[in-house]
């Protein structure tokens, strides 16, 4: 069945994977963009706005659609001003959150119900789920662990590549036993749209990411395997990552502490698995 889609975003990583693969089901799909990157061809409608101003949001409020994708947002404000001032007619809201918004925990791998931390950057994306359940809106919500793929913005695996392919050289944190966790953006998109053909999704937060955990050190070895570079001819440079101030520590593309979470949900509820391993991806 064709679907009329909104998504919030939609030219850059993560949008730009979803966009493609909802104009090869043929959808109808429309873009919310500030326009500042080229649309992905085969749209029905750019609308060019800032999701922070309400009059560009109010360009929205003639249209219905089956289906609102919000990829840009961070904030609960964002979300409220998007909500109530656009059609109630969607059939859900899909929103990418972000597994950042747990706390530090010796307890691996880490639920949906894990503890929060009520200080972290991504608060306002766990604010926002919050709101969405306190006011029955029909959602499906997730949490990705760092991201990876194809039009990657973020300095995650290029951090590494740059270093081993260019200087041969890599900080590392103390022995790089922390273990960490990287899911592949086409992964990712792929259960953000599975997730439509399964009730059970609505009102469901889930974690979404790669099957295994990694150690830092391992990432860093494959990253090696998968650029060419023999391991053993890479410098690794310790650090003590404790010692380090707040501002140092955002030097580091990874998270300086144990971070993995559980997919055993997404897994059951919509029968999904991730396609990638971290070699392949």
């Amino acid at each position: 069945m064709i679907m009329k889609i909104l998504v919030m975003g939609g030219t850059r990583f993560v949008g730009k994977s979803l966009v493609n693969k909802l104009i090869g089901q043929n959808h109808i799909i429309d873009i919310f963009t500030r326009g500042n990157k080229p649309s992905p061809v085969g749209i029905n409608k750019l609308i060019r706005g800032d999701r922070n101003n309400l009059n560009d949001i109010l360009k929205l409020k003639d249209f219905n659609y089956d289906f609102i994708f919000d990829i840009s947002g961070r904030e609960l404000g964002q979300t409220k001003m998007l909500l109530n001032n656009i059609s109630d007619s969607f059939r859900r809201y899909i929103y990418v959150s972000s597994a950042g918004v747990y706390k530090d925990n010796y307890e691996l791998p880490l639920s949906e119900d894990s503890p929060l931390d009520e200080d972290s950057r991504h608060k306002g994306k766990f604010e926002t789920e919050k709101w969405l359940f306190d006011k029955q809106i029909p959602f499906t919500s997730f949490r990705p662990t760092y991201i990876y793929g194809p039009g990657n913005y973020n300095k995650i695996e290029n951090w590494f590549f740059e270093r081993i392919s260019i200087v041969k050289k890599v900080p590392i944190p103390n022995e790089g036993n922390l273990i960490t966790q990287l899911g592949h953006v086409s992964d990712l998109t792929d259960a953000m749209i599975r997730s439509l053909s399964f009730d059970c999704a609505q009102n469901n937060i889930y974690n979404c990411s790669g099957s295994k955990g990694i150690t830092i050190k391992g990432l860093i070895e494959k990253c090696a395997e998968v650029c060419g570079v023999d391991f053993s001819a890479i410098e690794l440079l310790p650090f003590d990552y404790k010692k380090l101030d707040t501002k140092s520590r955002k030097g580091f593309p990874i998270r300086l502490s144990h971070y993995q979470t559980s997919i055993c949900k997404i897994k059951q509820d919509i029968d999904w698995e991730p396609y990638f391993d971290l070699k392949s991806g």
